[in-house]
């Protein structure tokens, strides 16, 4: 079983700043892509970043590229994600995510496609 705990978020304005943390434990040896995924009221669960923890591999989805880094420390088990010019529509519960196999590129930024989750924390930008 696969833990996985966020931390880093809060409240920011527009043009800001934050890392994002998760911590992953338990049978983590089967994690080949995670990522981090959002959720804003009333609106479904989208992918925003995906790592394939082999190789370091990226990916983003249009709306964050050149502002979002998702990044891994294998040592520390910790897997991040550096937010930068944050905007108003970035507000989201944001989610750490993990599946023992990469789904298949139509499905990596869906959240059907990840099995182990984090409880989420709280991004919120004003403007």
């Amino acid at each position: 079983q696969v833990q996985l705990v966020e931390s880093g978020g809060g409240s920011v304005q527009a043009g800001g700043s934050l890392r994002l943390s998760c911590a992953a434990s338990g049978y983590i040896d089967s994690r080949p892509c995670m990522g981090w995924f959002r959720q804003a009221p009333g609106k479904e669960r989208e992918g925003v970043a995906i790592i394939y923890t082999i190789g370091d591999y990226t990916e983003y989805v249009d709306s964050v590229k050149g502002r979002f880094t998702i990044s891994q420390d294998n040592a520390k088990k910790t897997l991040y994600l550096q937010m930068n010019n944050l905007k108003s529509e970035d507000t989201a519960m944001y989610y750490c995510a993990a599946v023992g196999r990469c789904p298949a590129r139509p499905l990596l930024f869906s959240h059907l496609a990840y099995n182990y989750w984090g409880q989420g924390t709280q991004v919120t930008v004003s403007s």
